[in-house]
């Protein structure tokens, strides 16, 4: 227990006072705390025998950041800027010890400090742009000071986690020091002492802030290229005036304008749904049924089936996650292509400065190429990403039964097809689950993890747990055609082929979608992933998609033939084409529809609000956990804005009642009763409620 109170405690190493924040896990800045460090560092202040002090913090990491469960709530005194202008007026050297990940608030508190010492590997930066605000408590102000403006933007709109190797030069830390951190902190403290170095507060530094008051223009460019990308991001543009201000106003100025623009943006739609999707992914990874305890099983070697654009960027996610992976073909060409292209895929990250070549060739490394399904037989976790074929999974998996070790987890990267069916060709259903990647899967962050009838709590462990290694989002979702994700997307894409045929193009269409803050429109989207891979699908269900598998017919499959619903001239840019445009008029006309001009509001409905429905009905049979699942799905599975929070999320901003009555709409003009709202939507709109307010007793109701 602290000495100043149960999170602070304050200890003395000769005439250097130590102040330990331990507020486990991650030492987050709550009131307690922020109260402790206020009375420590005024102790500090007030005791002559006090000639320096290290701030530090225990556990497996310096502060990462706020207490977040306390936005939204009556502000707290004292503040962080409260404590951090304690810090900064003890009128003695205060030495930040940092380790692990200190984030958001947690930097900042360190960037209040005189001096930084850093363990080698520690990371920090100021993630608060992923939760639509900005830096609140003198970051804006502060980094700039230390690094510039220009390098200061750089980190606080990418809000990734730096490490402290790349800034060592900027001056964002004074040492990098191996060995006992706390020691070394005292004795770089005593250093100081010893050297007499004068006491700069970094609010006071003045030197690389010169460059930019002489002329802006390079800080404009990087400020243009980030409102640029920003995409109705609010944060973007209120970051990129804060850390302007560091350079054009004085520091109290800018800092009291810094804390103006955190409060607006906090009571933004735009941040309340980056908050709803933060807390939704760590929720999305708890299975609610899981007993306490389930461990994940030991995952040293991995195994993919199929060297194709998706097995190989599989095999890459376990390289790495530091797992090595037996990739296996049938065939030696299409295994040469398939590691080809790996190697490709890795010296791309490489050329563009995201990887080192040592790292690169590590990782190739242990990738292991195989035409011989036997060498699967020492392999822990095995995926298999074929044909979304039925029989040939099917036959895949009778195989790995008969040579998968006892215990090893065995996994379909099926999109769409029935896991207990699959599961039902061996005899360890217990083993079987699904894993269901997003193309590309070397890049897109989802995880779908199915979860069979049978499968067993620590192999649905265990994904997760590997999900989590391979820096994915892991979402446990149930058995059903298309799962989660693809299930809803099929409703929109059936909505999008009536549009088309109605009256609308497929540039309408997509304008729609991405001007709402997708990063492409169905149509587009469908000529990346390739029109034939949804044309094989509905042949195998005995389904129909009047336009798109003509297109399909006629070899047009998308970007990889040049050609799909668009037309793409040596490039990824869609391409309006005449063609497309006969092809759905003349369809319209042979099934006698009268085409009209259909409104961007009506598309948009009727693309966004199917999917809520299909939603409701995805809850209703249990097959997401929590309306946040879904969001989470979509989010990072299919580029839902992340600032609209999710199709759930969103549908509770619109109101079930008007959704319900546009759907009831739809429904009776085109006679498709897939469109009648759900019960639980209709149920609850009637109730005033939104799915965010239908509790877990609610759901048998």
């Amino acid at each position: 227990m602290g000495s100043v109170n149960p999170s602070i405690d304050l200890a003395h190493d000769g005439e250097i006072a130590v102040v330990t924040i331990d507020n486990p896990p991650v030492n987050a800045l709550k009131h307690e705390v922020r109260a402790g460090l206020i009375e420590a560092f005024q102790r500090v202040k007030n005791d002559a025998g006090v000639k320096a002090a290290v701030l530090a913090c225990a556990g497996r990491t310096f502060s990462a950041g706020a207490d977040i469960s306390e936005f939204g709530k009556p502000r707290r005194s004292p503040g962080l800027i409260e404590v951090i202008e304690t810090i900064e007026s003890v009128g003695k050297p205060v030495v930040a010890a940092l380790h692990g990940t200190p984030l958001g608030g947690g930097f900042e508190l360190a960037l209040g400090c005189h001096y930084r010492v850093a363990a080698p590997g520690t990371r920090v930066g100021l993630p608060e742009i992923k939760l639509g605000l900005l830096p609140g408590a003198g970051g804006t102000q502060r980094l700039p000071r230390l690094i510039g403006p220009e390098r200061a933007l750089q980190l606080i709109v990418s809000g990734n986690p730096t490490p402290v190797e790349e800034l060592a030069q900027d001056g964002v830390v004074d040492a990098i020091v191996p060995g006992d951190l706390r020691q070394e902190a005292i004795a770089f403290a005593r250093k100081v002492l010893s050297e007499r170095r004068p006491l700069t507060r970094v609010r006071d530094r003045e030197d690389r802030l010169s460059a930019a008051r002489a002329d802006a223009g390079a800080f404009t460019r990087a400020a243009d290229a980030s409102t640029k990308r920003a995409r109705g991001l609010r944060a973007v543009p209120a970051c990129v005036e804060s850390v302007r201000n560091s350079f054009e106003k004085p520091f109290d100025e800018g800092q009291a304008r810094e804390l103006a623009l955190f409060m607006e943006l906090l009571t933004s739609e735009e941040s309340r749904a980056q908050r709803h999707i933060f807390f939704a992914e760590r929720e999305a990874q708890k299975v609610p049924d899981m007993p306490a305890g389930s461990k994940p099983r030991d995952i040293r070697r991995g195994g993919v089936i199929g060297a194709g654009t998706m097995g190989g960027g599989i095999a890459m996610n376990f390289a790495n996650a530091g797992v090595s992976v037996t990739l296996v073909e049938t065939a030696p060409d299409a295994l040469d292509r398939g590691l080809a292209t790996i190697r490709k895929n890795y010296a791309n990250t490489v050329s563009r400065g995201g990887l080192s070549q040592e790292e690169m060739d590590r990782r190739v490394g242990l990738i292991t190429g195989t035409t011989d399904f036997n060498a699967l037989a020492d392999a822990d976790f095995i995926i298999e990403a074929v044909f979304e074929e039925m029989g040939l999974k099917k036959r895949v998996f009778a195989e790995l039964d008969r040579i998968a070790k006892p215990g090893a987890i065995l996994a379909t990267n099926t999109s769409t097809l029935d896991v207990n069916e699959i599961a039902a060709t061996t005899k360890r259903p217990q083993d079987v689950l699904g894993t269901h990647f997003f193309s590309p899967a070397n890049v897109m962050k989802l995880l779908e993890i199915v979860r069979g009838e049978k499968t067993a709590f620590d192999a649905l462990a265990t994904a997760i747990a590997l999900g989590r290694r391979m820096a994915k989002v892991p979402v446990v979702v149930g058995v059903c055609y298309g799962f989660v994700g693809n299930r809803m997307l099929h409703l929109r894409s059936v909505e999008a082929e009536r549009l088309i045929l109605e009256g609308a193009l497929p540039q309408d269409v997509d304008a729609a979608l991405t001007e709402f803050g997708f990063p492409m429109g169905p149509f587009a989207m469908s000529d990346l992933a390739g029109i034939d891979v949804g044309w094989r699908i509905r042949k195998g269900r005995g389904e129909r998609a009047e336009i798109s598998d003509t297109l399909a017919e006629m070899g047009r499959f998308g970007q990889k033939t040049g050609s799909g619903y668009f037309r793409y001239e040596g490039g990824r840019t869609p391409v309006p084409d005449p063609e497309v445009e006969k092809i759905i008029i003349d369809a319209s006309n042979r099934l006698g529809i009268q085409r009209r001009t259909i409104d961007s509001q009506e598309i948009l409905e009727r693309l966004i609000f199917p999917m809520i429905n299909e939603g409701a009905r995805i809850l209703e049979e249990g097959i997401a956990y929590r309306p946040g699942d879904i969001d989470v799905v979509w989010v990072y599975g299919y580029g839902w804005p992340v600032w609209r929070g999710g199709p759930m999320f969103y549908a509770d901003q619109v109101g079930l009642g008007y959704i319900g009555d546009r759907l009831a709409h739809y429904a009776a003009r085109s006679g498709d009763k897939a469109l009648e709202p759900a019960p639980l939507l209709a149920r609850l709109a009637r109730e005033g409620r939104g799915f965010a307010e239908n509790k877990s007793e609610d759901k048998a109701a």
